[in-house]
Order: C-alpha cells, then sequence, then structure tokens
C-alpha cells in the first residue's frame, strides 16, 4: 500500500539537469563518449579558425555597389559583380523595358507551386488554376497578343528559363516515367521489350549527348524550311532523359509490393487499370518518395548543361557577366550567388518530399 505523501514526493522527482533541456542535448550528441567529444573539439577549433574570417571578407569588408575598379581595392568580397548585373543574370536578354512580364510570370509560378504544396488543395480547381496559370505565363513570356509586345524565345533566359526546362520537365518527366515501368513489367512481350530497350538506350548515354542531338542532329532530319524551337528541343532531351530513371525506380517500388495485394485486389472485380490506380501504384509510390526525389534533384541541377548548346539559362547568363572585363576576377562571389539559388531550389524539393511522405505515413505503426 502507496502512501499518499510518498506519491507526492515521487511526483515531485525530477530528471537530472545534465539529462533534459539544452545541456541534456549537448552531452547526448556533442560529448557521449570520448570520441564524440573528441570530433566535436576538432570541429569547434575549425569551425573557429574559418567561420570568422569569412564573415569579415563576405559581410564586414565586402562591397556591395561599387564599380569593378572599385571592387578590386576591397578587402573583401565584390558582390557588386551580383547587385550590378542582377537584373542580367536573373533575365538574360529579355528586352530590358519588359522585365515586369517574366518577373510576373515567375511570381505566378511560385504561387502555385506554392498552393500545391498542401494536399488538401489537391482539388480541381488547382488543375484549373495551372491551366490558366500556364496559359497565362505562356502570354506573358511570348506576347503578341492583347496588345503585349512579341519577344522571341531566342531572347529568353535566366531563371525564367532555368524554372521552365526544370518545373515542366520535371513535371512531365514523372508520369511518362510511371508509364515506362508499368510498361517494362507488362505480359505483353511487345510492350515490355519496347520500354527496356528505351530505359537501357537512355540510361546508357549522358545527357549532354542527348542534348547535342536535339540541338545538332536532330534538325538536320526535319524536312527543308521546317524547324523547332530549340528550347522545345532541349526541354524534350531533359524529359525523355528523366523519365527513363524514373522509370527504374518506380519499377522497384512496383516490385516490392507483395503478390497479396494483387490478388486482393483480384478478389474485389478490379480490372488491371483499377488495381494500379487504386491499390498498387499509391502504395507503390509512396515507397519510391526518397530515390524519386535524389533523381528530380538531380534532373533540376542537370537543367544547368543547357549552356553547352548556347541556351542562356541562369549558369550562362552569370559567365557572360564574368566575361565583361570589368568584372573578372570576381567568379567566387558570382558562383557563390548562384549557388544559392540552386541550393534554395533543391532544399525546397526535399523538404517537400519529406512533409509529403510523412503526411501518407501518418497512422502506420
Amino acid at each position: 500500500m502507496a502512501y499518499p505523501e510518498v506519491q507526492d514526493k515521487a511526483e515531485d522527482l525530477k530528471p537530472p539537469v545534465i539529462q533534459v533541456g539544452v545541456i541534456g542535448w549537448i552531452r547526448t550528441n556533442l560529448f557521449n563518449g570520448w570520441l564524440s567529444s573528441l570530433l566535436t573539439l576538432v570541429s569547434l577549433y575549425i569551425l573557429a579558425k574559418t567561420v570568422p574570417p569569412f564573415f569579415r571578407w563576405a559581410f564586414l569588408d565586402a562591397a556591395w555597389n561599387t564599380a569593378g575598379e572599385a571592387c578590386r581595392a576591397s578587402q573583401g568580397a565584390c558582390w557588386s559583380v551580383v547587385t550590378k548585373n542582377l537584373r542580367f543574370i536573373i533575365f538574360g536578354f529579355y528586352p530590358y523595358h519588359l522585365h515586369w512580364r517574366p518577373l510576373l510570370a515567375m511570381i505566378m509560378l511560385f504561387v502555385l507551386l506554392f498552393l500545391s504544396r498542401e494536399r488538401s488543395n489537391w482539388k480541381p480547381w488547382l488543375l484549373y488554376s495551372w491551366l490558366i496559370g500556364l496559359g497565362a505565363m505562356g502570354l506573358l513570356m511570348r506576347g503578341g497578343i492583347l496588345g503585349l509586345e512579341p519577344v522571341e524565345s531566342s531572347q529568353w533566359g535566366g531563371l525564367p528559363l532555368t524554372l521552365l526546362l526544370s518545373v515542366f520537365g520535371l513535371t512531365a518527366a514523372y508520369p511518362l516515367g510511371v508509364i515506362l515501368a508499368l510498361g517494362r513489367r507488362s505480359r505483353m512481350p511487345a510492350i515490355r521489350y519496347l520500354c527496356v530497350v528505351y530505359i537501357e538506350l537512355i540510361r546508357g548515354v549522358p545527357l549532354i549527348s542527348l542534348l547535342f542531338m536535339a540541338s545538332i542532329i536532330f534538325p538536320l532530319f526535319l524536312p527543308e524550311g521546317i524547324t523547332i524551337n530549340k528550347i522545345l528541343r532541349a526541354q524534350v532531351a531533359i524529359i525523355l532523359f528523366t523519365a527513363a530513371y524514373i522509370a527504374e525506380v518506380v519499377r522497384g517500388g512496383l516490385q516490392a509490393m507483395p503478390k497479396g495485394q494483387y490478388e486482393a485486389a483480384e478478389s474485389l472485380g478490379l480490372n488491371y487499370y483499377q488495381t494500379m490506380r487504386l491499390v498498387i501504384l499509391p502504395q507503390a509510390l509512396k515507397i519510391v518518395i526518397p530515390p524519386t526525389v535524389s533523381i528530380l534533384i538531380s534532373a533540376f541541377k542537370d537543367t544547368s548543361l543547357v549552356v553547352i548548346i548556347a541556351l542562356f539559362d541562369v549558369l550562362k547568363t552569370t559567365q557572360s557577366v564574368l566575361s565583361n572585363p570589368e568584372w573578372m576576377g570576381f567568379s567566387r562571389e558570382a558562383y557563390i550567388f548562384l549557388a544559392l539559388l540552386y541550393f534554395l531550389g533543391c532544399f525546397s524539393m526535399s523538404n517537400y518530399s519529406r512533409k509529403l511522405e510523412k503526411e501518407l505515413s501518418a497512422g502506420e505503426l
């Protein structure tokens, strides 16, 4: 029999301070054993030697809005290479007085992506919003109607072109990859072998070769007088390349599904289409979210390869700025800014994938 005063004293007992709170976290994660303590001390020493000088170079002694010659006399970073050329880096050769149009198009794209982030918004109105938004973005970029000055696609560049190649390329590559994965597991030999040949052929060559073929070789087979937009050719090459890798990831998810799932669907009288749409694919695609996102992130970064076929994406516009004699020698600052843009894109994709995976796994043990 427990006495009330003993129970009250037991409830008043709290864990030691060194096991809870900030101190407890530090002790558990940074000084849990001699090896952990040694690595922590070494890391702190390296940070103490590198962070203050970098902070002084990047911020305290930096030049933010000066000419190139003035930057050379500065002891710190020359961020003026970015601030003075920001509009060209972002918009490329798009007419200067029309920069509001690609800016508005990018804002619309970011708003649609933000709305699509929440699964509660995955309703018909969101699909209609995307269709209307895509049309409006194409109208803003191209012009030619509603009083908008026409702008040739050869003048598109910078960040809008990078977003165009990445967002629309990844959006189109994912469903194509799912179809290829289903085709590779088809019971019809013709479809299965066709998908196998396509996947292995595309995965056996680098993306650079596909971009060269789309830019240089493919036009040679077109009838005289017929041309296809260079951006569209690069877009198709990126879609075909990415879809082959996604197909193999999705195929792994399909093979991981227990045979009982197929038998359960068959016992309910579901046909092949219903089985895949309602039973198999929802589970398989959830399983392969991490590797799929890894491929999508790699594809997002690989869009920078279009620089080799003379498309002025954000990498090419940055390199063009650095070829100006006034800004030669400041490549560190320019590429740090460029790396930050790519990091924000990749981190956003990774963060959303973790959020989606957590939501889809809610309720599981």
